[in-house]
């Protein structure tokens, strides 16, 4: 989970400038105990065999099931919540190598503690990537107080999820939480938050709160390297969420999952500002590792910065304050289109587009790589359609040393480009002077 902070702590970090609102604001990890010394490791993808896949209705599609009305006493729906979900929260530990306290041999110690959820019977645990990023092994500990080394079936860093998996023969059907929608959330919707904040001491801690906002976007970062590597429409609560809180359940009153708590603000003179990830989001990718391994996202090949965050100096011509301003072509897909340097994106098929987080969801929520998309643009005052062939963009790779931007640049990192481009994925941008 990151914490959103004013630079009073591990101001070294910067925020990605897309994000104009949170100017010096850092993200600092939320692990607890694991600070700044959560060091890429190997993860332990032990995965023997084929991956079944997950057959509960977790992983159902929403527009399989009915929409529910719910009608509680808020209370005693609170009690009951609770305790429906509680035996379904698991600690997880972050196990890494370092030295010893004598400095003369490396040794298997905890490097973090977040919290996680299980979602099926085969023994499926969702979880956030950065819980278990660097990690040599995963240990985590289930409600009744057992620890149980878990397998990390795949992870997703543009999400910031992960999915884990133990034996299914520890799981009693009690154990596995029930998925919401959370398409049918409204501002003011009651939401509870369960986790092991400060740790495991503090094991199933619950706090309360309400839906904020479900329409929040927020930058999200590899914990590693503070590299913000896109961003993410995330649930806003006033539950108080805490160290440790990473990972686990946000639920609504009828005890349903509705979100992965992930982050919050603690910069001075805020309060009540957490963040989960949307559980129709985390049961999309969720079942997309189950299946593969791996969770995969469209691109439309292109590098670009929301209209609205580009200086005055580079505003374009066009008759639209909204939409993403391209600032390279990448794929051949996308040189093919007809797309060029200084365009501004304003469509998506049926779909507008007001901005870069905007694009991130329309394609990652309605298309596939390989989809025949059409792209809506403007070049001065002309407005142009053209088809488009998405690409795939690829995994996650932390940048180098060498390609990170001067200090002082107003960066604009590359979530979207992909199918070919050079720089493609790894969060890669361009800077103005």
């Amino acid at each position: 989970m990151g914490y959103y902070d004013d630079g009073e702590f591990r101001s070294e970090r910067r925020a990605r400038s897309g994000a104009g609102k949170w100017v010096a604001v850092v993200v600092v990890s939320a692990l607890i105990g694991s600070g700044s010394t959560l060091a890429v490791g190997d993860y332990l993808l032990n995965n023997s065999g084929a991956l079944a896949a997950a057959t509960d209705a977790n992983l159902q599609p929403v527009s399989a099931r009915a929409a529910q009305t719910i009608s509680v006493n808020v209370n005693d729906g609170i009690v009951s919540a609770v305790r429906k979900v509680t035996p379904a929260v698991v600690g997880v530990i972050n196990m890494q190598y370092a030295p010893n306290a004598a400095g003369t041999a490396n040794v298997l110690q905890e490097a973090g503690v977040g919290s996680g959820v299980i979602f099926d019977l085969h023994g499926y645990i969702v979880t956030n990537n950065h819980v278990v990023e660097g990690a040599t092994k995963v240990e985590v500990v289930l409600h009744d107080g057992r620890h149980v080394y878990a397998t990390v079936v795949g992870t997703d860093p543009y999400t910031d999820l992960a999915v884990l998996k133990i034996p299914g023969s520890d799981i009693k059907p009690r154990n596995v939480a029930v998925f919401g929608n959370s398409a049918l959330l409204e501002p003011g919707d009651p939401a509870i938050a369960i986790g092991n904040p400060a740790g495991l001491d503090f094991s199933d801690s619950v706090t309360v709160g309400v839906i904020s906002a479900t329409q929040r976007t927020m930058p999200v970062q590899d914990e590693a390297t503070g590299q913000v590597i896109g961003e993410e429409t995330v649930l806003q609560t006033d539950a108080a969420i805490n160290p440790g809180n990473s990972g686990g359940p946000l639920c609504n009153i009828d005890g349903q999952i509705i979100g992965i708590n992930s982050s919050k603000i603690v910069a001075k003179g805020f309060e009540g500002m957490g963040f989960s990830i949307p559980i129709n989001e985390v049961r999309t990718i969720a079942t997309e590792i189950v299946q593969t391994g791996h969770a995969s996202h469209p691109a439309l090949g292109i590098e670009g910065e929301s209209l609205a965050a580009v200086p005055q100096e580079y505003q374009p011509n066009v008759p639209v304050n909204y939409g993403v301003w391209v600032y390279k072509v990448d794929s051949n897909s996308a040189k093919a289109s007809g797309i060029e340097h200084g365009d501004v994106i304003v469509g998506i098929n049926q779909y507008k587009i007001t901005g870069f987080s905007d694009l991130r969801a329309v394609l990652w929520d309605h298309f596939k790589a390989g989809d025949k998309v059409q792209v809506t643009y403007y070049r001065g005052q002309q407005k142009y359609t053209s088809p488009l062939v998405l690409g795939q963009l690829p995994p996650y790779q932390p940048p180098t040393a060498s390609s990170s931007s001067g200090g002082g640049s107003f960066v604009i990192p590359n979530p979207f480009s992909g199918g070919g481009g050079s720089g493609s994925g790894s969060g890669s941008g361009f800077s103005f002077p």
